[in-house]
């Protein structure tokens, strides 16, 4: 049995994580959902659900079906399940390159920013293969962190300039084969799934000022939760003088609106 880390994403609290970036995750879903074009019947999977955004979009558009969401981390797990009605969508603890369920048991099977913390993507993406149907679609999201994330090429590109330990962090996030152009269609591609399309999902990031871009950072979610929680005192406030002036951009604080772009990926099981 493989016993290497199922996921590199640092995930300790689903309030924080929430704040961070749920607000985000659940106005893609919706799009997301469109590109899927999943089957008209059968049960759905949301592999890493996170705290749930896409899972419940799912069970909102499809309220006839069984939908239900996995995630390795306990907490986010227990605030989804928390926030469920009566019951619905299941959410329940799992490992993407572990599903517990028999071949063809769902009709679509989705996984939306999260393969690329998952050391061994391919793993996983073969365990959705084979709980996917003949003839159901695979669907997948990753924020495009090089070329589309603006909130986050803002911040790593401004520390970066004063710390090499967020230069490390940076180059490892942004030269993920994931997140690179054609990336999510190549692992598509690996695992034998055809009619394979690629495509892109750009949302924008409203915030009010600020302390609401900023605050939710120090959450210790992801890796830029781990990266700032684990600075010297000194070195976070240096941190955040400099990410605020890149925020302000001469101007006075307020709102901002950023734009933040994720690759998709569909496929279908032959």
């Amino acid at each position: 049995m493989n016993d290497a880390p199922s996921s590199t994403y640092a995930a300790s609290s689903g309030a924080a994580y929430d704040a961070f970036l749920g607000r985000w995750t659940r106005r893609l879903a919706s799009p997301l959902i469109d590109f899927a074009r999943p089957p008209d019947s059968g049960d759905i999977l949301d592999v890493g659900c996170g705290t749930g955004s896409l899972t419940f979009a799912l069970a909102d558009r499809y309220p006839h079906r069984s939908v239900t969401g996995i995630d390795i981390a306990p907490d986010y797990v227990a605030h989804a399940h928390a926030q469920a009605r009566a019951g619905r969508p299941i959410f329940e603890p799992g490992d993407a390159t572990r599903l517990r369920w028999s071949d063809g048991a769902f009709a679509a099977v989705f996984a939306q920013l999260v393969l690329n913390f998952i050391p061994d993507a391919a793993a996983a993406a073969r365990e959705m293969r084979r709980v996917t149907r003949r003839g159901g679609p695979l669907i997948a999201a990753v924020w495009d962190f090089r070329g589309g994330l603006v909130y986050q090429r803002m911040l790593w590109d401004t520390l970066a300039a004063f710390d090499p330990g967020a230069a490390t962090v940076r180059d490892r996030l942004f030269s993920h084969r994931l997140a690179l152009p054609g990336g999510l269609g190549e692992l598509w591609r690996s695992i034998g799934l055809v009619e394979v399309e690629q495509d892109s999902i750009t949302i924008r990031m409203e915030f009010a000022d600020f302390a609401d871009y900023w605050e939710p950072l120090l959450g210790g979610q992801g890796p830029v939760g781990t990266y700032v929680q684990g600075l010297p005192l000194a070195m976070q406030v240096a941190a955040r003088e400099r990410v605020r002036a890149a925020y302000l951009s001469g101007a006075a604080d307020g709102g901002r609106s950023l734009t933040a772009t994720a690759w998709t990926v569909r496929g279908i099981v032959p």
